[in-house]
């Protein structure tokens, strides 16, 4: 099983960043998918979730209206969309997989390796 996180970098404030995450080594179609986030010296913060189907997802209210949750099932593919971006959005972004809606860090099957997002005001 593998998740692999990629577009992350380094962003002026304002400005926008689309993360990928490829899944593989498991039926991702049939998973829930969530992106979250670790700033520095501050616990793990859900940021996104996406049903299966892709027809159904929930954002964070710090993120609500900036970032867009996507997945593309043909792929095997999740994205996360970022605009307006501000400092407070800094941290590593991580992509999660489960086989219900959780926000709770125990209850996800995998995960990724991390990308970090650092947003410069």
């Amino acid at each position: 099983v593998r998740l692999v996180e990629s577009g992350g970098g380094l962003v002026q404030a304002g400005g926008s960043l689309r993360l990928s995450c490829a899944a593989s080594g498991f039926t991702f179609s049939s998973y829930y998918m969530s992106w979250v986030r670790q700033a520095p010296g501050k616990g793990p913060e859900w940021v996104s979730f996406i049903n299966p189907d892709g027809d159904s997802t929930r954002y964070a209210d710090s993120v609500e209206g900036r970032f867009t949750i996507s997945r593309d099932n043909a792929n095997n593919t999740l994205h996360l969309q970022m605009n307006s971006l501000i400092s407070e959005d800094t941290a590593v972004y991580y992509c999660a997989a489960s086989r219900f809606y959780t926000r709770t860090r125990d209850e996800y099957d995998y995960w990724g390796q991390g990308t970090q997002v650092t947003v410069s005001s």
